[in-house]
């Protein structure tokens, strides 16, 4: 009996999921979907669409149903946006190819198709339509690899933009764009975008190169740069996707007000210049597109013959309003050099119609690259190319001879003879190795005609033997050189090596250096705002471990510097230094870290003995000081000034002892030294205790040593025992220290101390061996 009740419980829920598909199927409307009517047109249902895509896109909708929602939209406006989708819609209630069926019999293979889709139980189930062996066929001839990627795509891309597409097997994302993407496959294609599939089960290397971490994704490439799809994949945003891809100033606009400024830009670009005459409002992709590819070469304009203020451009040049014209302008901007008219202008009629017309009649020489492909290097006898060179200069002096070379080029055109002209005073080093009598042209323009034999600047050549100015004779004995050449090229007599041209229309360093940074600021940009968790990781990771060490070490200065302060006494009244002696000096009373410029001496106390000293790595050592109180100052300005050439060692640290505290730890150490310290027949006035001040200890604190320096004496200012008088040092120590005669004498002690050091580091000084470093305190 039960069994009986949870059998007719699943029918009954099968049954119901059933209806409920059916009823989705029947209720699915695309113009109730977008909000407008069936007599709405195309701009109304790309506006509706653009305000609900925003609106319930899952990124920014949160709803639950948002996904849902998106998703139902994008179809409804893949149907209505397509024409014959629409009409089979509004004929039939479907979009498929039911066409001619009744209408009850498409409503009954309709809920049929839905209800098998949603079980996946179609045909295509048994067939496993994401196995690799049932891939796409039209996929397989743009599938890429890494190294046909590396090495033919990306130089490829800037000459054209690539749209790619990331997929794997088992994607269902992946099959339900396919048919978006083939439709826009076969629409760029033909306008000259390139177009790349990418399997990331077999080429994860080019994936992961490529920065796609899932399926399915689509970005473009575009002079090397790599930017992502993230809009919802249908024909209009792919299509936007790709026009964003090239850069904005490719075809300037072009009206009656500014197409003679734009002409006349053909002497400062050296370039010819191209008109598209059109009667669409936007530029189309395809002339886009051709600008880009022909950007090095040629510029662009576009005018549109139905806005009011292009009558006189249309009038001007004779144009046909109701059929698309292309013309080419080299020199002359009245009349152009070249015009093509067709209904519908195809891609490989634009580019052999620019490729016979990409220079101009007598381009200047501005760079060694448009130098090797006006005058190629001879490949063999048959393909001989001759170029003719005037050398000229800038300005009105040289406006005649140009005029008369460049009369003479239009009406000698040969195939294989190319007319170029070049300012001396631009290429100097190229004009000087053809011309070797730099007097007799000087302040005049010559001729030459040179035959470039390699591509390592060996070339053969002849020059007119008197200066150019375009007279009869001049063009008579041109032409009578070129004639020649057809049956003897001996006549080109001379050779030489040229040097490279300078590159003339370079942009300067800083702009270069600007549109770099604006590039990668507006990829790291496009990275933040658009990129996933995974992808941002690594940067975030760096971020925050720089502001980690950053943050780290402030805060372990600032407790390091208050506890020095806690553990330092409080200065007396009579013991605080002037401002004079703070900024002389670069040390303060508080025995911090000395200013910029002068040395990092630490004071050894009891804290700092163990790192300093016993616990020091092996092959350092530290030299320590031994001063007291009033020849503090003197002693650390003359002992950084004689070890500021050894600090760029690492090995080496400084230190001082304060001789009032730690008296007892010195004269134990010193009892180590051999008859270095004997015991003086007469001692100190005031304590009956040796003078140490002065004394300089290199400590080797892992293997247990030390070498000694012993000070300099002087006898000025010093007592019949050879010391200085502590209480005299006191009382002028309130005045400049710098100067005052005291303190000469005490930094007198130290003047050989840069020699001992460099003893030191030779290794050739006495070594003192000690058991063990006894405790400071």
């Amino acid at each position: 009996m039960e069994m009986k009740r949870l059998s007719i419980s699943l029918v009954a829920f099968l049954f119901l999921v059933l209806v409920l598909q059916i009823l989705s199927a029947v209720d699915f409307d695309p113009y109730r979907t977008l909000g407008v009517s069936r007599t709405a047109s195309q701009a109304d249902i790309k506006k509706a669409y653009k305000k609900l895509a925003r609106e319930w896109h899952p990124d920014k909708n949160k709803d639950p149903g948002a996904e849902d929602k998106f998703i139902q939209i994008s179809k409804a406006y893949e149907i209505l946006s397509n024409e014959e989708k629409r009409l089979n819609f509004d004929r039939y209630g479907d979009v498929g190819e039911n066409q001619g069926y009744p209408q009850q019999q498409q409503h009954q293979q309709r809920q049929f198709h839905h209800f098998h889709e949603s079980f996946y139980f179609d045909e295509s189930f048994f067939h496993f339509p994401f196995n690799s062996d049932r891939r796409d066929s039209s996929d397989e001839k743009y599938l890429l690899h890494f190294s046909h990627y590396v090495n033919e795509i990306m130089p490829d891309s800037f000459k054209k933009p690539y749209l790619i597409k990331i997929t794997s097997d088992w994607c269902f994302s992946c099959i339900h764009i396919e048919p978006v993407w083939k439709e826009v496959v076969q629409e760029l294609e033909v306008l000259g975008v390139g177009i790349g599939v990418v399997h990331a089960g077999y080429e994860r290397r080019l994936a992961h190169h490529l920065g796609a971490h899932s399926t399915p994704s689509i970005l473009g490439l575009i002079n090397g740069r790599i930017t992502f799809f993230h809009n919802a994949v249908v024909r209009e945003n792919l299509r936007q996707f790709v026009e964003s891809l090239l850069p904005g100033n490719l075809v300037e606009k072009i009206t009656d007000k500014n197409y003679v400024k734009f002409l006349s830009n053909w002497k400062k670009e050296n370039k010819p210049h191209v008109l598209l005459f059109d009667h669409m409002p936007l530029v189309p992709l395809l002339y886009k597109l051709t600008a880009f590819a022909y950007r090095d070469y040629l510029s662009f304009g576009y005018v549109y013959v139905g806005l009011r203020g292009t009558e006189e451009l249309s009038s001007q040049y004779n144009i046909n309003v109701y059929m698309p014209t292309m013309m080419v302008f080299k020199e002359h901007v009245d009349k152009p050099a070249d015009v093509i008219q067709a209904r519908g202008m195809k891609k490989q009629l634009i580019d052999d119609f620019l490729s016979q017309n990409k220079f101009l009649m007598a381009s200047r020489l501005t760079s060694q690259k448009l130098f090797q492909e006006l005058c190629p290097a001879k490949k063999s006898h048959r393909q001989r190319k001759y170029c003719v060179v005037l050398i000229t200069g800038e300005g009105d002096k040289f406006a005649a001879s140009y005029e008369a070379f460049l009369a003479f080029a239009m009406a000698n055109t040969k195939d294989t003879v190319r007319f170029v002209h070049v300012y001396g005073s631009s290429q100097r080093e190229f004009v000087h190795m053809l011309l070797t009598d730099d007097d007799k042209f000087w302040g005049k323009s010559a001729v030459v005609i040179l035959e470039r034999r390699n591509n390592v600047g060996r070339v053969v050549y002849k020059a007119l033997e008197e200066p150019w100015s375009g007279r009869k004779e001049d063009n008579f004995i041109l032409l009578d050189i070129l004639d020649q050449l057809r049956t003897n090229p001996e006549v080109l007599s001379s050779d030489t090596i040229l040097a490279d041209l300078n590159d003339e229309l370079a942009p300067v360093f800083f702009l270069r250096w600007i549109y770099s940074a604006a590039d990668y600021l507006s990829e790291c940009w496009d990275t933040l705002f658009h990129s996933n968790w995974r992808e941002m990781m690594p940067l975030l990771s760096l971020i925050f471990s720089a502001l980690f060490i950053l943050f780290g070490t402030v805060i372990i200065q600032a407790f390091c510097d208050s506890g020095d302060e806690r553990d330092s006494p409080p200065p007396k009244k009579d013991e605080v230094p002037s401002k004079s002696e703070k900024n002389d000096t670069g040390f303060t009373k508080d025995n911090r870290i000395p200013k910029k410029g002068f040395v990092e001496v630490t004071e050894l106390t009891d804290i700092t003995y163990m790192s300093n000293l016993v616990r020091l790595r092996p092959g350092h050592m530290n030299v320590v000081l031994i001063l007291s109180n009033p020849t503090k100052t003197p002693l650390l300005q003359k002992f950084a000034l004689e070890v500021y050439t050894f600090t760029g060692s690492s090995c080496l640290h400084f230190s001082f002892l304060s001789l009032d505290k730690h008296r007892e730890w010195l004269e134990y150490v010193l009892e180590f030294a051999q008859d270095v310290a004997p015991i003086p027949n007469q001692y100190d006035k005031h304590f009956l205790e040796r003078d140490y001040t002065g004394y300089v200890l290199a400590l080797n604190g892992h293997k247990k040593y030390f070498c000694l320096f012993k000070p300099h004496r002087s006898d000025g200012d010093m007592d019949a025992l050879g010391h200085c008088d502590d209480s005299d040092l006191a009382e002028t120590r309130g005045k400049s220290s710098s100067s005052s005669p005291r303190a000469r004498s005490v930094k007198s002690k130290l003047d050989k101390l840069s020699l001992w050091m460099e003893r030191l580091l030779e290794g050739s000084l006495q070594r003192f061996y000690i058991p063990s470093w006894p405790a400071l305190d």
